[in-house]
């Protein structure tokens, strides 16, 4: 495949005999299978991190102390994936894929090795770092490489594939960090990392080839590091705002001012740089700049399901912890049987009109929601989750796919970063916007509450979860107002949900053309 006399990628399959050019997944036989093998194995790597450490959570900080700020195991892994992806997206068009992804997946290793070697949690959270600047490599730079090796009628299916990773790792990911974490150690969760990576590492050092004019490529590494800095302290205002000091403290209106001056300089730098790192055209591009904005907002309704239902399973209807991980994780089995199957639809209707189908279906479905009975059935709740599955498998990947499709080889892997880029951030926008909205609501009822329970109740917001799971011998009349009360802050938060579904699918309408314009050879 040959743009603009810049680039040739291949895989050793594609010139096999009886492969002919844009033969369907199903009918590739040979060695592009062994580089999408290596795909979904770099991707597991980065999909089930949060799930299978999430797990190990009480064996490490009871071997390493360090309770108050764990949470940093976390909140630093995402943050710098989330603003590394915009640079390594750069890095792929310019350099290539395959250098980017190869030195993402060995940082991460290291990174790993590093974790597994971890002393206390400060050592802890700064390896997790460095595990972060390699899966920001590898999240963008996966799925780039997946839309260069199938033409547009086979791309929703290896887009919808890399989706079953992530679902797989949504299941798998818990079980595999408890079985670990219960009878080798802790360290195993990191250790279990190196032979899936290095496996990946061969895959895409033996099979995958690419010819890359690199003769003429400048890196803007002035503006990579001003988007770095103005992007991490934007997400780290965000993380600590309202946990480790009040919103409208010194510390946060200093990162926030820090954080928008970062910016003002990054857009200066990016103006003047002859290759930025986000280029103008990522903006003044109407599919691009409607797609980022509509995932962006992907982003924020995601946290109700991801972060308020399983306390809403757990706090309000009484479940275990694993019942209500069942109830949240039906959704990640609808949503890439959803998004397999979209590619049929928007082959028919177009990218544009699908995807609204699905965050029209995200909006009721969410909406239905908050019309749940108080203290229903299980299956209730997992129900919707089902359809809300399915509805954001429509989506998001024909937004995805139209994108990749609508630009060349050259732009990419900065076209597929951008994407990811405004959907992680949408995440921290929406962590926090919608714990605002919880907190609130619970404040408002427990200071509302009638006078013969006011002694019963917990004083504060923190110690809500404790006393619903038995901790702090509630009376019955006390847990029930309490229980009511969590009902309407998780209600609350999915009628913002719903809002930005809505304002997702105004975006959609009103920004995104209804045809997205094809690159030549897509």
């Amino acid at each position: 495949m040959t743009d603009g006399g810049r680039h040739r990628c291949d895989q050793d399959a594609a010139e096999e005999p009886g492969v002919p050019d844009g033969a369907p997944p199903a009918a590739v036989t040979g060695k592009r299978r062994l580089v999408v093998a290596a795909l979904m194995l770099a991707m597991s790597l980065a999909a089930m991190d949060s799930s299978i450490v999430s797990t190990a959570v009480p064996q490490i900080v009871g071997d390493l102390g360090g309770f108050s700020y764990f949470a940093w195991m976390f909140s630093g892994y995402l943050l710098t994936v989330t603003v590394t992806l915009p640079v390594y997206g750069k890095l792929a068009d310019s350099l290539g894929r395959k250098p980017v992804l190869l030195i993402g997946c060995t940082i991460f290793l290291i990174g790993s090795l590093l974790c597994a070697t971890a002393w206390n949690m400060p050592s802890l959270i700064a390896f997790r770092l460095v595990q972060g600047l390699g899966g920001g490599a590898i999240q963008g730079t996966v799925q780039t490489i997946a839309a260069d090796l199938y033409k547009l009628k086979e791309r929703g299916r290896i887009q919808a594939a890399m989706s079953t990773v992530w679902a797989v790792s949504a299941v798998a990911g818990p079980a595999v960090g408890g079985v670990l974490a219960s009878y080798a150690g802790w360290r195993w969760i990191f250790l279990v990392n190196l032979p899936i990576g290095l496996v990946a590492l061969l895959l895409v050092l033996r099979h995958l080839h690419e010819n890359v004019d690199t003769a003429r490529s400048r890196i803007d590494w002035a503006g990579a590091l001003g988007l770095f800095a103005s992007a991490g302290l934007l997400l780290f205002a965000l993380v600590q705002g309202g946990v480790a000091w009040s919103w409208l403290s010194p510390p946060s209106l200093a990162l926030f001012a820090a954080s928008a001056a970062g910016t003002v300089l990054t857009v200066w730098i990016e103006r003047r740089a002859a290759e930025p790192i986000i280029p103008g055209w990522v903006w003044r591009r109407r599919v691009i700049a409607g797609v980022n904005l509509a995932l962006g907002f992907l982003g924020v309704l995601m946290i109700a399901p991801m972060v308020f239902l399983p306390m809403y399973a757990q706090s309000v209807l009484g479940l275990a912890p694993v019942a209500a991980g069942f109830v949240l994780s039906v959704m990640t089995l609808s949503w890439p049987l959803s998004a397999a199957l979209s590619g049929r639809v928007y082959l028919r209707i177009g990218f544009r009109d699908t995807a609204v189908i699905g965050a029209v279906s995200g909006t009721v479905i969410l909406l239905a929601f908050t019309l749940l009975p108080y203290r229903g059935p299980a299956w209730q709740p997992a129900l919707v989750m089902l359809l809300l599955g399915a509805g954001l498998g429509l989506f998001q990947l024909p937004l995805i796919v139209g994108v990749q499709s609508s630009v060349p080889w050259h732009e990419r892997g900065t076209a597929t970063a951008s994407i990811l880029f405004c959907r992680q951030v949408g995440q921290s926008v929406g962590g926090v916007l919608f714990a605002v909205v919880a907190n609130s609501t619970l404040a408002s009822r427990l200071k509302d509450a009638p006078a013969a329970l006011h002694g019963g109740l917990p004083t504060s917001l923190d110690q809500v979860s404790n006393a619903l799971l038995g901790h702090g011998r509630l009376t019955a009349a006390a847990t029930d107002y309490l229980r009511h009360a969590v009902s309407a802050a998780v209600d609350h938060v999915y009628l913002g949900a719903a809002g930005a579904a809505a304002v997702a699918t105004v975006i959609l309408i009103t920004v995104t053309p209804r045809r997205f314009p094809l690159a030549e050879g897509s």
